[in-house]
């Protein structure tokens, strides 16, 4: 923590600011340890300030050690900007992303000097990640990893989605997580043609897709994973064909991760393969994102990504085919960038596997 409190200085003072405020839990976790939600830091060049309400006074006691800790009443955005000015700042930078219009209109209640908006501030030291970081984020996938299979070997028919979803999020707390990284999508059939659909009340029968996408989290850590299944029989010679395409394109982007080459080249060779073979329009998201604190970071692999690789990263690979109305194949790995290319966190099969009905 104090090395990346320095770090952050080192920032401040490039950026010609007097001092940080952030309002937002993932940058007061990876800067003070925190894992509550309402939370505050303020770092200048010879403090650093960790702000809460009395909810987590306890909590932050026994997780910062590394900041002072202050406990504030009130509206707690204003109390913010309120210590801003009780420290005689001048010009404080902010992370953008993360502060809304009501949220910076309520710190220059308490505050009245300058507030000014830097990217890059925390999220730029946040996308390498540690050792400690990447061990984290590799036990949250092992243990992912862990309820997919004994889930999928429970599956029956008429079983819905909803259930399933809420089957796979449950065993996540019971082994040991905090609890889901984000809201499981478990899809059956013809819905697994929606990216990012709800889980509804489909019941699944013989010859449905399963398509589960899924993570979850450990000491304030992510994971994510995604598998697209058969249940009982294959759908048909058009799912085979779109499942080769994407398992190909996604080990073609695999064996591309390295450090040097730049997220929308790793992009382009997945969906390359997918456009060759006749899918392209079939693929409209980005081939991944990075993992860490949050389940959705920077760097961004899409075909406008400029951003370039770097050992540390942690990243998923995820091309999917999507057909309206039949149904989609999404495989996602996570992996974390290293000097001589890449380590796949992620060890489930990716064959083509039909579920026992």
């Amino acid at each position: 923590m104090q090395d990346r409190l320095e770090a952050l200085r080192e920032s401040l003072s490039e950026a010609g600011c007097d001092a940080f405020v952030s309002l937002a839990p993932p940058t007061n976790q990876y800067l003070a340890g925190f894992r509550g939600t309402t939370s505050g830091m303020i770092v200048t060049p010879g403090k650093a300030l960790f702000l809460c309400d009395s909810r987590y006074t306890e909590q932050a006691g026994a997780q910062v050690k590394t900041c002072e800790v202050v406990e504030l009443k009130g509206a707690f955005a204003a109390a913010t900007g309120a210590k801003l000015a009780e420290l005689r700042l001048k010009k404080v930078a902010f992370e953008p992303t993360y502060v809304t219009v009501d949220t910076l209109n309520a710190l220059k209640k308490g505050f009245d000097g300058e507030l000014v908006p830097v990217d890059g501030l925390v999220t730029g030291l946040r996308i390498r990640k540690s050792p400690e970081e990447v061990d984290l984020i590799r036990s949250a996938s092992q243990l992912a990893e862990r309820v997919l299979l004994d889930v999928i070997e429970e599956l029956e028919p008429e079983v819905s989605e909803r259930e399933t979803a809420a089957r796979i999020e449950y065993e996540f707390k019971r082994r040991g997580a905090s609890g889901a990284s984000f809201d499981t999508i478990g899809l059956f059939g013809a819905h697994s043609s929606l990216p990012h659909g709800e889980p509804g009340d489909q019941a699944l029968s013989a010859g449905d897709i399963v398509l589960l996408d899924m993570g979850c989290r450990r000491e304030g850590y992510c994971s994510d994973l995604t598998r697209t299944y058969a249940f009982g029989t294959i759908p048909g010679i058009w799912f085979e064909a779109i499942y080769n395409t994407v398992l190909e394109a996604q080990q073609r982007a695999l064996e591309a991760v390295r450090p040097g080459i730049s997220c929308k080249e790793v992009d382009a060779v997945a969906r390359r393969i997918i456009g060759e073979a006749g899918y392209g329009e079939y693929f409209g998201h980005g081939l991944g994102h990075g993992v860490g604190i949050e389940i959705h970071e920077a760097p961004r692999l899409n075909p406008e990504s400029e951003t370039v690789l770097e050992a540390g990263m942690v990243i998923t690979i995820e091309p999917g085919i999507y057909l309206p109305g039949q149904g989609g194949v999404r495989i996602e790995d996570l992996v974390v960038v290293t000097e001589g290319g890449c380590e796949i966190l992620t060890s489930t099969p990716k064959n083509l596997r039909i579920i026992a009905a």
